[in-house]
This record gives structure tokens, C-alpha cells and sequence, in this order.
């Protein structure tokens, strides 16, 4: 009890810092209050307790006791009181090996004179597969613990306390207080649930990994999942968040086993409000990017429902559109709807508004271009015989380039403006806080290293090339700061519930089958990329001798 109360007047004085001084101070309080800023055995003033079980590959920090019946199987209770388990798997014990895999370090030590057909590489790629199978009933357990209490943005308080009590009995050092909401009159919740972790040296080269966190709000209808559904209300994993986290937990695991034959640091980033929020925009801003040693090459994946589980799919270039929604607001004069010439009626404004904005991509756009604009919301009136006052829209606009965006925002707002003079009312546009960037995979990184990697991986052996979508993410502002990769990880094929509906539909299930393969592929891209960081480390410093020669 003395522990969580003194965490909490550390978490609470972090928060205070957070509000009152610059980015630099305020890492470096999370850098000082690492380990003591997360949600340790218990916190009582929340009310949620959280003990993890033994796990894999290093966990010094963990106890040998046990509260259950079942092996590796400890008590949760969460902030309603009810009881949650988490099944970690049993592995080898690393107390004795302090967290070394001579696999890994034969890989380091290889150098140059590795390819991906060589011996090093190949064994590198079956201890990784292996690791990530013997997590799989810790993976189910997890993701379905998560799926049973989701969070909507900047909420994520349970949710972000689960990970860092994984993390702490993981035995490994982190900061949390990250993604503050800094729109809390236009989105609900204060934010700062997320989560920064280090394994390796602490020294460059380095590489993050990211999974998002928060759900959506939606009723779940999902079949056959009666054992874990969801808890909460008009609340939903509708995205697969929960198997994103799951997955980058598992990593964790994997990683923290290997951590003293690692040449570098893995960087892993848990981000709350992916959804609308940009999380990870507000992460950015408060230095996850600059926090030492600084990312070189970062790293993600979403579960993809349109293709064929444990299949994986990319391109070079845009993969994701930007993003921005809008809301408009028509002021017209009421009246009865008997004596419409004496009102300036919002409806049939609001009508002309909707169908002049179908020529935005149509006829400003050239056809080799892609654009969206949708309207995807409209509400007026509330009687047969009233002409109702006002009117409200609302809608979206997508394009594969910030540029084409802003174009399309321009040319949305000036359609509006002017057909609602047309027909004598008046009108204000409201955009969200922050439009998402596109997604980029930087070309460079993919065609000569990233692509390869998750062919290793994929079921069917080779990464398939996909087309744009125009779905958001905001991995993009990780990936405007760095050359980074995001790939779609096929889920489509499960039966027992089908998994092939679609990213926020109430039906949508997670094929659980492919989350081993999600974690092969965070291991994977973070210790190649943090190998072919140092090589090309090396090559700079041989050249820079011979040219000072």
C-alpha cells in the first residue's frame, strides 16, 4: 500500500509537471520516473489491481507464488470489482541465462556477410517463430481480456493500466503519462494513458514499435464470442486495437528474453486514441520521437479483414489516405411548412449543399487522382408542419496527399459558402482538431528491407502488393518523422466467428490465429532493422577514416 501511494503522488507531481513546463523537462521526469510512473502491484486509489503471472524469457521481478488453482494464472481485479485472469506461458528460465539467446547474437555478429538465405539469418527467423507460437494462449487470453473491456480515446485508463502491469512483471522499465487530450471540449476524456517502453542497450541504433490501444463506440453483435464480448455498453474492439496491443505485448516478451543480446534499442509506443483522436500526434508532440536515444526506422501493423489470414500486404508510398472530417451547421428562418416563401429553408439548402459537393472529385479532380468526399450525417427539423431553423451535415474527405486535402477542403468550404448564399443562409464549417496525414511507407525501406522481411513471415511466402485505401491512421505522423513501414496482417479466413467482416462493423471478429504471426513480424523488422542500422553505422565510419585519410 505504501508502494502504490507513493506511485501515485509520483504519477500525480508528473502531471502537474506535464501542465507547467516545456517538452524537454517533461522527458526527462519520464525518463527519472520510469519504472514508478506505471500501475506496479496495486493502485488503490482506482481501485484496480492487476498481478500478472510468471512469464517467459526474463522476469526477475516476478514472483513464484500464485493465488489460483491454475498454473501461471494470477487474480485481476478491475475497477468494477469483477475478476480477471491473464494466462502468461510457461519458458525458459532466463534467470539463468540473464536474458541472452546465443541465436540473436550469432545473428548480431554476423555483420555484413549475412543474406537472408544464410544460416544465421534462417535460424534467426525459426527461434522467433517458435517464441511466438509458445505465446499463443497468452496472446488469446490477453487480446480476449482486452476485447471484454474496451475503452473509447483518451478513456483508455484500464486498458493502459493492464499494459504496464504486463510490462512491470515483464520487468521492463516504463513511462506512461503520454497522449494527453489537448481538445477536451471537442472529444471527451483527459488522455495521458500512454505508454513508452526501451529494451536493449539504451544506446543508438534504435527502432520503435507501435500498436494502438482504444475502441469505438459500437453495440457488439458479434456471434459465438459470448465468453469474452464486450462489458461495456455501446462499446466496442471493433478494429482489432486489442489484438494490435496483444500482439506488441507478446514482442515485449519475446524481446525482453533476448534484451542482453540485442545491439541497439527497441522502442515500443502503446497508443491511446488512434480513432479520431490523433494519439499519436500528440505523443509526437511530446517527444517519443526525440527521447533518447531518437527512433531511426519505426515499425506497425493493422489486422486486415479483406485478406486471407496470415497473409500480409504493403506497397511503397501512400498505403493510407489523410484524412478530415467536417461539420456544418446551416442557419435558415423557420416557418410553417405551409408558407415556405416566408422562410429561407436549411433542408433544401442543405440538399443543394449535398449534391454540389458531388462534383468536389468529380470536376475539380484530375481522373488520375484519388479523392473522397462523403456526407455521411444529416438532421434537421422535428415536426410534419415545421419548416425547422437550422440544419446539420457532417461528413468526411479523403485523398492519398496532404496537398490534394487541402484542396478538397478549400473546395468543399467555398461550395458551401456559396450555395448557402444562394439560398439566403447562413453557414460555419467546423474541421476536426487534427486532419491525419497519409500513411507513407517510405519507399526506400520497403523495397530494400521491409518487404522482404514480411515474406518471411507470410503464410503464402511473399508479400502481396496491395492498393491504397482510403481508410486514416495515424501511424502517419510516426512515419512523417521517420522512413517507416506499416503493413495489413490478413485475418479474413477465420470461421468460428467469421472474421471476414469488415473494420467497424458489429459483427467484426479478430482471427486470433494470426496473432503469433503479428509478433514474428514486430521481432523481426525491430532486431534486422537495428542490425542493418549498425552496419550502415559501421560503412559511415569506415568512409568518413578514408576520406579524413
Amino acid at each position: 500500500m505504501f508502494l502504490a501511494s507513493q506511485s501515485l503522488k509520483r504519477v500525480r507531481s508528473l502531471s502537474i509537471i506535464s501542465s507547467s513546463t516545456g517538452s524537454n523537462n517533461i522527458m526527462k521526469t519520464r525518463q527519472a520516473l520510469s519504472t514508478s510512473l506505471g500501475v506496479l502491484a496495486t493502485l488503490s486509489s482506482q481501485h484496480l489491481c492487476w498481478t500478472a503471472s510468471a512469464l517467459p524469457f526474463g522476469t526477475r521481478g516476478a514472483s513464484s507464488d500464485t493465488t489460483t488453482n491454475e498454473d501461471n494464472a494470477e487474480a485481476v481485479t478491475d475497477a468494477m470489482g469483477e475478476i480477471v485472469r491473464i494466462h502468461l506461458p510457461k519458458g525458459n528460465n532466463n534467470e539463468e541465462n540473464d536474458n541472452r539467446n546465443p541465436v540473436v547474437e550469432a545473428f548480431f555478429a554476423a555483420g555484413d556477410t549475412s543474406s537472408s538465405s544464410s544460416n544465421d539469418d534462417v535460424l534467426l527467423f525459426q527461434e522467433i517463430q517458435s517464441q511466438a507460437q509458445n505465446l499463443s494462449s497468452f496472446l488469446t487470453s490477453t487480446r480476449r481480456n482486452f476485447h471484454q473491456r474496451p475503452e473509447l480515446m483518451y478513456q483508455e485508463k484500464e486498458t493502459s493500466a493492464m499494459i504496464q502491469a504486463t510490462l512491470q512483471q515483464l520487468d521492463i522499465p516504463h513511462s506512461t503519462g503520454w497522449a494527453v487530450n489537448t481538445h477536451p471540449t471537442v472529444i471527451p476524456g483527459p488522455g495521458g494513458y500512454g505508454i513508452v517502453a526501451d529494451i536493449g542497450t539504451g544506446q543508438a541504433p534504435c527502432v520503435l514499435l507501435r500498436a494502438d490501444m482504444d475502441a469505438l463506440p459500437i453495440h457488439e453483435r458479434t456471434e459465438q464470442v459470448d465468453n469474452f464480448r464486450s462489458q461495456t455498453p455501446d462499446q466496442m474492439h471493433a478494429c482489432g486495437h486489442d489484438g494490435h496491443t496483444t500482439m506488441l505485448l507478446g514482442a515485449a516478451a519475446i524481446l525482453k528474453g533476448m534484451e542482453e543480446s540485442i545491439n541497439g534499442t527497441v522502442r515500443l509506443m502503446f497508443q491511446p486514441a488512434e480513432e479520431g483522436g490523433a494519439g499519436a500526434k500528440r505523443m509526437v508532440e511530446e517527444g517519443v520521437m526525440t527521447l533518447q536515444p531518437p527512433p531511426q526506422h519505426a515499425f506497425g501493423l493493422h489486422v486486415w479483414p479483406t485478406l486471407p489470414s496470415g497473409s500480409i500486404a504493403g506497397r511503397p508510398g501512400p498505403l493510407l489516405a489523410a484524412a478530415e472530417r467536417f461539420e456544418i451547421l446551416i442557419a435558415g428562418t423557420g416557418g410553417h411548412a405551409a408558407m415556405p416563401h416566408l422562410t429561407h429553408d436549411p433542408i433544401v439548402t442543405a440538399s443543394a449543399i449535398i449534391m454540389n459537393l458531388q462534383t468536389v472529385v468529380s470536376r475539380t479532380m484530375s481522373p488520375l487522382e484519388s479523392g473522397v468526399v462523403s456526407i455521411t450525417k444529416m438532421e434537421a427539423g422535428d415536426a410534419f408542419n415545421i419548416i425547422p431553423a437550422s440544419a446539420l451535415l457532417r461528413g468526411t474527405i479523403r485523398a492519398l496527399s496532404t496537398e490534394t486535402l487541402m484542396t478538397l477542403r478549400d473546395r468543399v468550404h467555398h461550395i458551401m459558402e456559396s450555395t448557402a448564399a444562394v439560398h439566403g443562409c447562413n453557414v460555419t464549417i467546423t474541421y476536426s482538431p487534427d486532419y491525419y496525414p497519409p500513411t507513407v511507407n517510405d519507399p526506400e525501406l520497403y523495397h530494400t528491407f521491409s518487404k522482404d522481411i514480411a515474406a518471411q513471415i507470410s503464410t503464402e511466402g511473399y508479400t502481396r502488393d496491395t492498393e491504397p485505401t482510403m481508410g486514416g491512421e495515424d501511424f502517419s505522423f510516426v512515419a512523417e518523422q521517420v522512413p517507416s513501414t506499416f503493413f495489413l496482417l490478413g485475418q479474413g479466413s477465420g470461421q468460428d466467428p467469421p472474421t471476414n467482416y469488415g473494420l467497424h462493423h458489429p459483427h467484426f471478429a479478430l482471427d486470433e490465429s494470426v496473432m503469433p504471426q503479428g509478433v514474428e513480424l514486430h521481432v523481426n523488422l525491430a532486431l534486422r532493422a537495428l542490425r542493418r542500422l549498425g552496419q550502415q553505422q559501421q560503412q559511415q565510419q569506415t568512409d568518413d577514416v578514408k576520406a579524413a585519410a
